[in-house]
């Protein structure tokens, strides 16, 4: 679908008319509700999240900006040490379901013969100037070794999960189809990417035989001060061949997203995030700590648990083992250890 035209809409003109054009991917239950009826829609003033305690200023994240931007230090300990993988087993891969763990939010799924791949970054660097963050681990897989990629699912606009430069070299040199949470059709076509399917939560498209879905997550968008939460974030959920495969983007913790174990569930895979939560002396409204992730895959239904969103950059103030180590312990209490799929940029396994 091509939004070349988007551009030069109002930003309430183009959202009326995504919402229309995508109209026939919605749910029935959706399908006869109009965007001011959904609860996590503001009109003009963008998005919101489900939960009503949900509670995330701008002091605060300003705060949190300006206290990373001037303690430079990277986590404590030494980051994981990636597992070399030229790709050629990935790349003569026909039908066999794999899941490979790139970096940070970065997967590469295979399933029914389609390559996809979620908030691809290799870049060395993400973020604005001066706020920005180095990579400390270079990606599992070289962007030149990987195979033919036909859909990227983006979760949200924060850099360090919709990196720029990434996004329009594999617009250039693979010509995926890209899906995306609303909003976000009209600021890729900006930038020279068109083919973008935008779907608001619950709404699926097929694509190759498979099935994505938006689902819910409790975060947050912009790129900016100005454009806070005018782009919707999501989860993902791909089905197909028999298969479910969920991958969790950003988000905080909410038994909201328990609906998407029950709708879309059991999942055989679900990628999840473990990182970024040591902001906050308490509960971080916008990132799960370890323990809360697997709490979030139990109510997913999930079998098999692909921790992500840590060891990648110096973005998180916890150390670098403090993630995977408190994950594995609650996993041993809750005796589901054998969940655990705990990968090494580059490392792929069967599903």
């Amino acid at each position: 679908m091509s939004y070349r035209w988007l551009p030069r809409l109002t930003r309430r003109t183009r959202l009326a008319a995504v919402l229309a054009l995508s109209l026939a991917a919605m749910p029935a239950a959706l399908a006869l509700a109009e965007p001011s009826d959904l609860p996590w829609h503001l009109g003009a003033k963008g998005f919101r999240n489900l939960d009503s305690s949900y509670n995330y200023t701008m002091s605060g994240r300003a705060l949190s900006l300006v206290r990373r931007a001037f303690t430079k230090e990277p986590p404590r300990g030494a980051p994981p040490r990636p597992i070399a993988n030229d790709g050629a087993e990935l790349r003569a891969n026909g039908q066999h379901p794999t899941v490979t763990w790139v970096g940070h939010a970065t997967l590469l799924v295979q399933l029914a013969g389609v390559n996809i791949l979620t908030d691809p970054i290799w870049s060395d660097h993400v973020g604005p100037p001066v706020f920005g963050v180095s990579r400390l681990v270079p990606p599992g897989i070289r962007f030149e070794d990987l195979p033919r990629i036909q859909a990227v699912v983006i979760s949200h606009d924060h850099y360090d999960h919709l990196d720029l430069p990434t996004v329009q070299r594999l617009a250039r040199e693979h010509q995926p189809t890209f899906f995306v949470p609303l909003g976000l059709g009209p600021w890729l076509a900006e930038r020279g990417v068109t083919n973008v399917v935008e779907l608001d939560w619950w709404q699926s498209r097929t694509f190759h035989g498979l099935t994505f879905t938006a689902t819910p997550a409790q975060h947050g968008s912009g790129r900016g001060l100005l454009d806070q939460n005018e782009r919707l974030w999501a989860s993902w959920a791909i089905t197909g061949s028999g298969k479910r495969f969920f991958f969790g983007g950003d988000t905080g913790y909410t038994k909201a997203m328990a609906e998407i174990g029950r709708r879309l569930g059991p999942f055989d895979v679900a990628a999840l995030p473990i990182g970024g939560y040591s902001a906050f002396t308490a509960r971080h409204p916008n990132h799960v700590n370890p323990e809360e992730a697997l709490q979030l895959f139990d109510d997913l239904r999930g079998r098999v648990f692909v921790p992500m969103h840590w060891g990648t950059f110096a973005l998180n103030r916890e150390p670098f083992r403090e993630p995977p180590d408190r994950l594995l312990a609650e996993a041993l209490k809750r005796g589901e250890e054998e969940s655990i799929a705990l990968l090494s940029q580059g490392q792929s396994i069967s599903w």
